[in-house]
């Protein structure tokens, strides 16, 4: 791993940065918002928009080369190599919907897996520097940073609407200049800092305030947005919604601001204190003049101390050479908890188990976040923009809450992480049912629930094969991890459902369905089979879940027996 120097600056800095550049990451799920003019204004088929969501969801999710250079490049070297994909990419975007250039697909197809490609370097920086600098809460951690992840693609669709006039040329530019431009101005604090310890009892109440004004934050965006949809706020009612959601996203440095505060004073306090301690000493010197015992002598008990430690050493390298020299000699493999190589991670079960755990719950549910205005269509929901909106609502709940949840039982009961997944990939089951079954007023139900536990699958995963491969590959081993969401996407959602989807339109107009046609279906049938399908494979991921989580819990008990984390010794491999 790179060697970085930790800085004296507290971790919270990076954090209160994090979540700027986590809100930036979220630029692949802007794709909706200007995927119509690529089909009107360059005359794509519907065929071609979907393969340029195919690139989107690629570029976003496919983060093998960020992960690897998370452990060869400084962060700041991370994030100015997502700000030139950035730019690049939107910049060629751009310039084909404004119409200074007349590209073909294919250059437009890479131009965007470039652009969205810029989320996994932006999100690995992040990320992987944030779990080193809070190793004893992973958990948490991880369900903030992607709960911000989550509510960006709501940030983006205020900044679109309310600013930009719903132009997509100008969200294109706006992703082109802009994201680059916070990247230059954050990325000297996104760093290595002395890692937070689990002496500061003020810990638990700084990342209860995060908490805090993230949900508030949520629930503005959500209550701004779907208040100006219905009534359509003037220029400057839009601008004063926006300054206060840039304020609420500043929310968390207010945490490095105190700790700052609170430094100083404790500064003069200290030099206060010295002072008069000072005085004192003089006194009492003056009145043990005379006496023979020394004030500062060392103490009886800290000879003992010391001298059990130097036998207990001994001790340690005598066993260790009764063992043989064979034994001496052979490096271990590392266990579970322990710093692992991606090599000797991918030969163990439970990396291909929770793999492939992840991959049936993020894989089921962006099937349907891909599909949702066609689902929403086809059940009778007149705006589907509302739907999207309460998907996304809830997805950052989930990640937010499956975090916190998690860290909270597995304190307090040492329980895997994983059972979390089990248990709402059970719901998946029932809601793919309830979608299955198109009863009236379920639909909302159905769509909230979802992208609950569809944001739980990101913050439960995260944290989890940090502590069982260890933080010193993170960042390749989330990378892989990520490639459950396109597999999934391509899967279900490309083959399955838009076969299904095709069949049923063709037999309710009776042609036949020719490349890049787009015939609407309407009926419940027109998904029934894909969310059966989905239910079947979900009820499969719980089970193996339950499997996993059986097999984690010595794991868990080990790491956690104290009712905090305990980073385990390295083994020399």
């Amino acid at each position: 791993m790179v060697s970085l120097k930790a800085g004296s600056r507290p971790p919270w800095v990076g954090l209160g940065a994090a979540v700027w550049m986590q809100i930036a990451s979220g630029n692949a799920y802007n794709f909706p918002l200007y995927s119509h003019s690529l089909k009107s204004v360059l005359g794509f088929s519907q065929h071609q928009l979907t393969m340029l969501g195919v690139a989107n969801d690629i570029g976003e999710n496919v983060g093998i080369l960020p992960g690897i250079a998370s452990n060869k490049l400084p962060p700041w070297l991370i994030l100015l190599i997502g700000a030139f994909a950035c730019f690049s990419g939107y910049g060629v975007l751009f310039l084909a919907v404004s119409r200074t250039l007349q590209l073909p697909h294919w250059l437009l197809w890479i131009a965007l897996c470039v652009a969205t490609n810029s989320s996994a370097w932006l999100s690995t920086a992040v990320l992987v520097t944030n779990m080193r600098n809070f190793p004893l809460n992973r958990g948490t951690v991880a369900g903030i940073l992607k709960g911000y992840g989550g509510i960006s693609a709501a940030v983006f669709t205020a900044v679109y609407s309310m600013v930009l006039d719903s132009s997509s040329s100008k969200l294109l530019m706006f992703l082109a200049l802009g994201i680059p431009f916070l990247c230059f101005l954050l990325m000297y604090f996104v760093r290595a800092c002395t890692p937070a310890s689990a002496e500061d009892s003020s810990q638990h109440a700084h990342f209860l305030f995060v908490q805090v004004m993230l949900i508030i934050l949520g629930f503005y965006i959500l209550t701004t947005t779907i208040l100006d949809h219905l009534l359509h706020f003037s220029n400057p009612i839009s601008y004063s919604i926006l300054a206060i959601m840039i304020i609420l996203l500043m929310a968390p440095l207010v945490v490095p601001i105190k700790m700052t505060i609170c430094r100083m004073r404790s500064k003069n306090e200290a030099t206060l204190n010295r002072s008069n301690g000072s005085s004192e000493y003089l006194v009492e010197r003056e009145e043990h003049a005379g006496k023979t015992e020394p004030l500062l002598a060392p103490s009886s008990s800290s000879q003992t101390l010391g001298s059990f430690q130097e036998n207990e050493e001994i001790s340690e390298v005598a066993m260790l050479l009764a063992e043989g020299e064979g034994a001496i000699k052979k490096k271990r493999r590392p266990k579970r908890g322990e710093d692992f190589k991606f090599i000797e991670a991918i030969i163990k079960a439970d990396f291909w188990l929770l793999f492939f755990v992840y991959f049936v719950g993020v894989g089921s549910g962006v099937t349907v976040l891909n599909n949702m205005a066609q689902i929403g269509i086809a059940q009778g929901a007149h705006d589907t923009t509302i739907l999207l909106t309460v998907f996304s609502f809830c997805n950052f709940s989930g990640r937010l809450g499956g975090g916190a949840v998690s860290e909270h039982f597995v304190r307090t009961k040492a329980l895997p992480r994983t059972v979390w997944m089990a248990c709402t990939q059970v719901v998946m089951i029932v809601i793919y049912l309830l979608f299955a079954s198109a009863i009236d007023g379920t639909l909302y139900a159905a769509t909230a629930l979802l992208g609950f536990c569809y944001g739980v699958q990101f913050s439960i995963m995260i944290p989890t094969v940090s502590e069982l491969f260890g933080l010193k590959h993170f960042g390749i081993f989330y990378n892989f991890m990520s490639i459950g969401n396109p597999l999934g996407a391509f899967l279900f959602s490309g083959l399955l459902a838009g076969y299904v989807y095709d069949t049923e339109a063709a037999k309710q107009h009776g042609v036949n369905m020719l490349l890049g046609s787009s015939v609407s279906c309407i009926g419940p049938n027109c998904f029934r089979l894909t969310f059966l399908v989905l239910a079947g494979v979900c009820c499969v991921g719980s089970i193996m879940c339950v499997v996993l989580t059986m097999r984690l819990r010595p794991v868990y008990v080990m790491l956690y027996s104290g009712g905090s984390f305990r980073i385990p010794q390295t083994s020399s491999h």
